[in-house]
């Protein structure tokens, strides 16, 4: 990080003394049965959304969580794996690790089905990892990626690519923003280790993960996050930050370029029974079909007075064209 001692402070002083509201998370915690998630942990969750989706833990994936916090979320990865081993943590702050560790052991008290054993806690940097290439299903991050700055964004993602499977999943929620941040705020070392200043615009954020290798990109969710406003921060006018959610997957990138689904629907309402592009994609008549961005801007290529493309909705939860 380039401004480790700000960032190292801020998560120290978060580890010693849990700062409920550090990071304002905006999906609820998962209430699944069984499932007993100490007070401590959810105080401790610095995150602005969610990582942990059913869909991307069957067969009980090795998943490499960055960035601990209290532990809310490798507990809850641990609940879909069981397995030793089988979740690894990693974080910067041994403050934060011993934090995690001692919720973790909490968590075992009160759940009958989880082991300590599950996780395995590691000091480490996200700009080196210390994992094996090829060796992780599922990495995550949660509210993490925007306190670097862009050289050391596209370390952290090279480094995720690297210990990534062919087909492994990288999933992500950060805070991002389409309005202009002012430089000597998005350069306030303490204002980006809040979370509050280093968010980039989605299309940037995306490319980024893109450039990287991700031919597959999952735009999940997204829901407002915070607003900056006059009153509180130096800014002319009120600046509004949202949060998404992503899975970018390492699928080899196709020829026409990566595929990019922003939560688009194409529906056929015509006469016959189906239509087929002619480039892979068979619609149903009046049977929504979810369509990545550039099949979306082909279909509406095609001037077509019985298919219909809907705008992005930017919630994708599976299936589609590719």
């Amino acid at each position: 990080m380039s401004t480790p001692s700000t960032v190292h402070d801020v998560y120290r002083e978060a580890a010693l003394q849990p700062q409920p509201g550090l990071c304002c998370t905006t999906s609820p915690v998962w209430e699944l049965p069984g499932l007993s998630i100490p007070k401590v942990m959810i105080e401790m969750n610095y995150g602005c959304g969610t990582t942990v989706h059913p869909r991307d833990l069957v067969r009980s994936p090795q998943v490499l969580y960055v960035g601990v916090g209290g532990g809310m979320e490798v507990l809850q990865f641990a609940y879909f794996s069981r397995r030793p081993g089988r979740i690894i943590g990693i974080d910067a702050v041994d403050e934060m690790l011993a934090a995690c560790d001692r919720n973790l052991r909490e968590a075992a008290g009160v759940n009958d089905w989880f082991d300590r054993g599950f996780v395995d806690l590691r000091r480490g940097d996200a700009l080196s990892l210390p994992v094996e290439a090829g060796t992780v299903d599922v990495a995550a991050q949660n509210c993490l990626f925007n306190i670097f700055h862009d050289d050391e964004l596209r370390q952290v993602l090279r480094e995720m690519h690297r210990v990534l499977r062919p087909g492994g999943r990288l999933v992500l929620s950060d805070p991002v923003c389409e309005h202009h941040v002012p430089e000597h705020m998005r350069q306030d070392a303490r204002l980006r280790a809040l979370c509050l200043t280093g968010a980039i615009p989605l299309a940037d954020y995306v490319t980024r993960l893109t450039d990287t290798g991700f031919g597959t990109i999952e735009v999940r969710a997204r829901r407002p996050y915070r607003v900056l406003s006059p009153q509180h921060f130096d800014v002319p006018r009120p600046i509004p930050v949202e949060s998404v959610e992503i899975c970018a997957i390492t699928d080899p990138v196709p020829a026409d370029g990566p595929c990019v689904f922003t939560g688009r629907t194409a529906i056929y309402y015509g006469s016959t029974p189906s239509f087929d592009d002619g480039r892979g994609h068979v619609l149903a008549v009046n049977q929504p079909l979810a369509v990545c961005d550039k099949t979306a801007t082909a279909l509406l290529a095609l001037g077509r007075d019985d298919l219909f493309v809907s705008e992005s909705t930017f919630f994708y939860d599976g299936g589609g064209c590719c």
